[in-house]
Order: C-alpha cells, then sequence, then structure tokens
C-alpha cells in the first residue's frame, strides 16, 4: 500500500480524533459558550483532506481513504475519547461515526460530479455540503434531548466550518500542485 494513502488515512484519523475530543469543550469566551465548541476548528481539515486525494487520485481512491480514515477514527475515539460511563460520550462516538462516513462519502461525490468547473468550485461545495450534513447529523445524534442547546452549538459550529472552508481554499490550491501524482497508487489501491 502506497505511503501517501496511509498518510492521508492516519492525518484524517486524528484530524476526527481531536474533533471528537474537542467538541466536549465550548469556547467560554466572549459569551460564545452556548454556540461553539473547539471541534469546530478542526474538523474542516477532514474535507481539505479528503478533496485532496480526490482532486489527484479520483473519487474511488478518495473513498478508500474516507473508509480507512471511518475505521481508525472510530478505533481512535473509542480508545482515547469515549468514557464509556458517560452517555453523552458514548453518543458522541456514535454520532461522529454516523456523521463522518456520510458527510466524507457525500462529499467525494459533489467534488468528483465538479472536478471539471474551476479549481475551487470542488472544493467549496463539497466541503459547505459536507459541513452541513456532518455537524446536523453530529449534533442531533450527539446532543438530542440531552438538555444542551445542540441547535444553537450546531449553528455556531457550522458559521465556523464555513469559514475554515474558505480558508482550506488556500492550502487546497498550493498543496493540489505539490502533491506528486503517484500512478502506481491508483494501481496499488485497486487491487
Amino acid at each position: 500500500m502506497n505511503k501517501l494513502f496511509l498518510v492521508l488515512s492516519f492525518l484524517m484519523g486524528i484530524v476526527v480524533l481531536a474533533s471528537n475530543y474537542l467538541v466536549q469543550f465550548p469556547i467560554k469566551y466572549y459569551g460564545l459558550e452556548e454556540l461553539l465548541t473547539y471541534g469546530a476548528f478542526s474538523y474542516p481539515v477532514a474535507f481539505l483532506i479528503t478533496d485532496l486525494a480526490n482532486r489527484r487520485y479520483g473519487k474511488l481512491i478518495a473513498k478508500k481513504i474516507v473508509y480507512f480514515a471511518f475505521f481508525l477514527g472510530v478505533l481512535l475515539t473509542l480508545y482515547f475519547s469515549t468514557n464509556f460511563s458517560d452517555l453523552i460520550s458514548i453518543r458522541i462516538a456514535i454520532g461522529s461515526g454516523t456523521a463522518f462516513i456520510t458527510a466524507q462519502l457525500i462529499d467525494v461525490q459533489i467534488f468528483d460530479n465538479l472536478r471539471q468547473k474551476k479549481w475551487f468550485i470542488a472544493p467549496l461545495t463539497s466541503s459547505l455540503v459536507g459541513s452541513t450534513i456532518d455537524t446536523f447529523i453530529f449534533f442531533s445524534i450527539s446532543f438530542y434531548g440531552t438538555g444542551i442547546n445542540w441547535i444553537s452549538l450546531s449553528l455556531g459550529d457550522l458559521g465556523v466550518k464555513i469559514f475554515v472552508a474558505l480558508l482550506m481554499l488556500i492550502p487546497f490550491r498550493i498543496l493540489m500542485f505539490s502533491i506528486t501524482d503517484f500512478s502506481s497508487l491508483k494501481k496499488t489501491i485497486r487491487n
């Protein structure tokens, strides 16, 4: 298996783990504790990784990275940040996995459909749609009925994710041309 495939998958798994941990902590400055968690700042990097893989290697390899990262992210989350005696922690793990796999696969498909447009259309559109789907699936599963104002938290997180998705266009543009196109990666992943 190609080293870049493993690196991208591992990085995405780490992003998922960090985001699942950070979402448990509301930002307690400027009255944002009801609107925002720290997880909103880290999670959009997962879409950057997916979109870079999709741009350089295509939809099939991007999906394989998503599946591998999903497996890794779930394992890491269960091991490092799930408190099995706390129902919300368990719900965060379930919500994260469900939201991640759904949103990332939709991101891959939208990106693939828009790949022939101007360079920024595919990553921006797929990240915005993916982030919206991810946010509402995650927050509704994780916090519905817990007394936590999950709707305002999800809207605050989504606002930050949209802002970060716009910022991620900068590294996307820089990295999409600097990642070497390994033709052997496509052959290795298909087998």
